[in-house]
């Protein structure tokens, strides 16, 4: 008789132990969800000081390249070398119906900021450079300007 409290026991610890497994894959399982932004509102309205240009574009391209193409990629797709690294992996920029939902404000807010894995620019970057930025990652998402219509030569005078 005394081998029945043994069963138990040990269908006991298999049993904690089980649920021991499931408690942290649980919280291992959280810890790795996507939250949304949480963004407060006097960010979300601020206005970019810059304007859109040539300029400002060229000036961002290369602190893009050196901070952000590893992991967003040389287009803005999230394909950079680095992306593969990082579960969720790094945002499209590319995909206009998100880009246009965020404002100026939202998008200076997440790189200023930084959410795991991605690190907080705040100290690494000027502000304007950090505004150039923004201005660069919208030109991701921007529709392609059509190729410009070829000039229509004009006909030869009717012959009579």
């Amino acid at each position: 008789m005394p081998t029945a409290p043994k069963k138990s026991k040990t269908s006991i610890k298999i049993l904690l132990g089980l649920v021991i497994i499931l408690i942290l894959l649980s919280i291992g399982l959280a810890a790795l969800h996507e939250t949304p932004w949480k963004i407060p509102p006097e960010a979300k309205a601020r206005k970019n000081p810059l304007p859109s240009s040539d300029a400002n574009l060229a000036a961002a391209k290369p602190v893009y390249n050196e901070y952000c193409a590893n992991c967003h990629g040389d287009t803005g797709k999230g394909d950079g070398s680095d992306a593969m690294m990082y579960d969720p992996g790094p945002s499209n920029l590319t995909e206009r119906m998100h880009m246009n939902s965020l404002t100026d404000g939202e998008i200076f807010y997440q790189i200023t900021q930084g959410r795991k894995p991605m690190p907080s620019f705040r100290k690494k970057l000027p502000e304007d450079q950090r505004w150039q930025l923004v201005i660069l990652v919208r030109s991701f998402a921007a529709p392609a300007t059509p190729p410009a219509s070829p000039a229509k030569l004009p006909e030869p005078p009717a012959k009579k």
